[in-house]
This record gives structure tokens, C-alpha cells and sequence, in this order.
């Protein structure tokens, strides 16, 4: 197979009448089989390989740093078939392919500059989106549209509107979306969740969620002088920039350092850390279905309120990620090092840990989930709402002042400025409804 899929889609925005139907697992790969791209016999007879009927064949769209570590995860599972890779620049998407072909010893990945033409293939059934945050909610509400499964990379989403959007797209199309909050399926993580859950620490009040020192020098909306433009081929700046207001090309915005903190393209520390850690804060307050209802600064970072009395704190970065729940009768402190401490002590008592934060048993999770129709253990709704709990604090942030929210409504309550602000303007033809 070639090296590049040349384009021959049409364009299908979203909020078109094109909607491509739920088909049954089952169904699609014997479909698949029959379709234009052929998984070949290569393929399917490798040792150790699931049988075709039993397999989930895949598509990763973004192939960076963490696309290529997720790609190994998939890989290392024998009912996984990666057919198809995707990404804007050329380098990262032939190094993908030669990935993948290297594993099954053959030449039939594909490679895509645009992730439609991967969407529309109809033997696929599902999708990684390791993208830039910029392209997560709009990759995946395409993916859904197509009526492909996705695991999709945290954040979710740049500002709180789409992260809505998002969710009622996933349930409007029935597919299966889990976020990748990782620390959800790591066993230390969830036994302290699990403490607080069950009043193993008494009445919870306050949870700590770390925000991290700002890798990205801060959050900013910096403009770079123009460079010249690469070919499509090599760099496609318009799908990069996606629904992103239009620029001239600059090769520093593509850079994870930059983007990272720039409001045009992501949410900053305080989304790229609380993903995880006030995603855990929420799980642990038994709070997927809302955020806090108050929020103030406070000494150089955010404090916010639940109804339900409960306190959060993000907490100043200190190495490593790590979040600390203290109830009336105990505390637990955890962190990707492994390091766990209680009060009292007998509450980690007999108990050992592995260190680190594999994707693995969470890869495993959504691929169970994508055959069983069962809800994963990271959903869209739980990974919105910690993900906008994020958000309202980067609001809270910017205005430096109080802010009284509803989330049932998920607007503020008597401030217009701060409503403003939870969406973003997106750039023709890109749109999300």
C-alpha cells in the first residue's frame, strides 16, 4: 500500500445531514473485509492474533510523542489491528506508518494528512485522537459523526461550551468515549478514591487537586512574526490551525511549549495538570454530574466551592502530580512516584502499590468497553465536568474576582463577562453544531 492516501473525500461539515449509522461490532469487521481496504491474509493469520470476528480495528489520529507511546499500548493488544495512521506533518506520520508495518512485519498501514479521509473509512471501528488539544473536540465529534468508538487524550477540550457539546454528541451517537485520564485505572489512585467514597476518611472536606509549575511560561495570547509556509505535504498549516483562528505560519506555535499556554489553542497548566488531578478530586466527591458552585482566588491560586460543602484547592505545583483528600476522620496523600501517606496510618496498612502511570490497564478498559457497550471507567460526562471545573478556574483567573456558577445550567450566575468566555469563536468552515 502506498505510503500516502491521496484525498478524494468531500467535505461533510459538521451539523450536515450526513450521519453514518451504528453498526454492531461484529458486523463492521466482516464488512470490513469486503471493503476497499483490505486487511490482508498477512494480517490476519499472525501468530498470536485475535481472529478477525473478535478483532477491533483501529485508527490513531496524531502521532507525536504520546500518540506513538498509545499506539504501542493498542499494538500490545492481540484484538487490535492498526490499519490507518494520521497526522499533519509529514515526518511524524511516516514514522507512524513504518511503526505500525514494522510491528506486523507487513506495508498495509495507511497514512493520512487528513483525518476525514481516515474517518471514512467504513472498516474501521474505532479511533485514538492524540492530537493537539486544539483538535480534541472536534476530531472526536467527526469521529462520532462516522460512528467510530474513540479514546481521546485529555483535555478534552478548550473551553466548557464544546466539552458539552461533546457529550451530547457521544450520547446522541451511542459510541463509546474514554478520556485519557490514565490515573483513573492505576490501582493506588483509585484506592484512595475509594477511601474517600466509602467514609473510610469521615465526612470529606477538603480535596487538593496540584495545578503544576507552569511549564508553558504562563498563559498567554502571543503573536509570532510570519515564516514561510511548508508544503501540504510536509506541514498542513490550515488543518493544524483547524477551527483556531487563522495566522500566518509560524513554526514556534506548533511547538508543545508554546501552543501549550496559548489561549487560542488550550487551556494551560491548569487544564493540562487538573485533567488528572481535579478529575480525581471530582471522582473521590462522587461528583462526574457537576462541578463546584464557587470560586475564588486565593494567594496566587484558585479555591472553589460544591454544594454539597465540600472544599477545593488547587494547589501550587510541587513535583510530582499527585492529590491529598482530608475528611473528619483522615487523610490520603498519592502521587505517580508511588509515595502514599494516611492519617492514620492504618489506613495504608498491608497495602503495596506498583509505581508509575501506565496507559496499559486504561487501553485495556475502553477496547472491554468497545465490545460490551459498557460505560468506561473515564466517560465524556465525568471527563467534561472535571475538565470544565478546570476551565471555570482559568475564568476565575483571568478576572480576578469571585464567580458564582450553575452547573445544571453550566452558565454563571449574574455575569455576562464571565459567560462570555466559556466558548471560543471557531474559524469557517469548522463548526460544532
Amino acid at each position: 500500500m502506498q505510503d500516502e492516501v491521496p484525498m478524494k473525500h468531500q467535505f461533510h461539515p459538521i451539523g450536515s445531514s450526513r450521519v453514518v449509522s451504528r453498526r454492531g461490532f461484529c458486523r463492521r469487521v466482516a464488512a470490513a473485509i469486503a471493503a476497499p481496504y483490505v486487511i490482508t491474509g498477512t494480517a490476519l493469520g499472525a501468530p498470536g492474533r485475535a481472529p478477525a470476528s473478535e478483532r477491533i480495528t483501529m485508527g490513531t489520529i496524531g502521532t507525536g510523542p504520546r500518540g506513538m507511546d498509545n499506539i504501542n499500548n493498542f499494538l500490545a493488544n492481540p484484538d487490535v489491528q492498526m490499519v490507518a495512521v494520521c497526522d499533519v506533518r509529514g515526518e511524524r506520520r511516516k514514522a507512524a506508518k513504518a511503526a505500525v508495518d514494522r510491528y506486523y512485519g507487513n506495508q498495509d498501514c495507511a497514512a493520512y494528512i487528513d483525518l476525514r479521509e481516515l474517518l471514512d473509512r467504513s472498516d474501521i471501528d474505532a479511533v485514538h485522537i492524540a492530537t493537539g488539544d486544539n483538535w480534541h473536540t472536534m476530531a472526536s465529534i467527526l469521529a462520532a459523526r462516522a460512528g467510530k468508538d474513540i479514546y481521546c487524550e485529555k483535555p478534552m477540550s478548550v473551553v466548557l461550551g464544546e466539552g458539552r457539546v461533546l457529550c451530547d454528541t457521544m450520547e446522541r451517537y451511542r459510541v463509546i468515549f474514554q478520556c485519557g485520564t490514565q490515573r483513573r485505572s492505576i490501582a493506588r489512585f483509585r484506592f484512595a478514591v475509594e477511601l474517600a467514597q466509602t467514609g473510610k476518611l469521615g465526612q470529606l472536606k477538603t480535596l487538593y487537586a496540584e495545578k503544576s509549575p507552569d511549564w508553558f511560561g504562563g498563559f498567554h495570547e502571543k503573536t509570532l512574526p510570519p515564516e514561510p509556509e511548508p508544503p501540504r505535504e510536509v506541514f498542513d498549516w490550515d488543518l493544524w490551525l483547524g477551527p483556531a483562528a487563522w495566522r500566518p505560519y509560524n513554526r514556534k506555535y506548533a511547538e508543545r511549549n508554546f501552543w501549550g499556554g496559548h489561549r487560542d489553542f488550550s487551556g494551560g497548566m491548569i487544564t493540562e495538570w487538573g485533567s488528572h488531578t481535579v478529575d480525581l478530586c471530582q471522582w473521590a466527591n462522587n461528583a462526574d454530574d457537576t462541578t463546584p458552585v464557587e470560586f475564588e482566588p486565593a494567594q496566587g491560586t484558585i479555591v472553589a466551592h460544591y454544594a454539597n460543602g465540600v472544599k477545593l484547592v488547587f494547589e501550587e505545583g510541587v513535583w510530582p502530580l499527585h492529590v491529598r483528600f482530608v475528611g473528619t476522620e483522615g487523610e490520603i496523600y498519592v502521587d505517580d512516584d508511588g509515595n502514599m501517606q494516611s492519617k492514620p496510618a492504618s489506613l495504608l496498612a498491608g497495602k503495596k502499590f506498583d509505581k508509575g502511570y501506565p496507559q496499559a490497564n486504561h487501553v485495556r478498559n475502553f477496547l472491554d468497553c468497545v465490545k460490551s457497550r459498557q460505560r468506561p471507567i473515564a466517560p465524556a460526562e465525568g471527563a467534561h465536568r472535571a475538565n470544565s471545573t478546570c476551565q471555570i478556574a482559568n475564568i476565575c483567573m483571568l478576572l480576578g474576582r469571585p464567580l458564582k456558577f450553575d452547573p445544571a445550567k453550566e452558565r454563571f450566575i449574574n455575569d455576562p463577562q464571565a459567560d462570555r468566555m466559556l466558548w471560543r469563536a471557531y474559524r469557517p468552515p469548522w463548526r460544532l453544531v
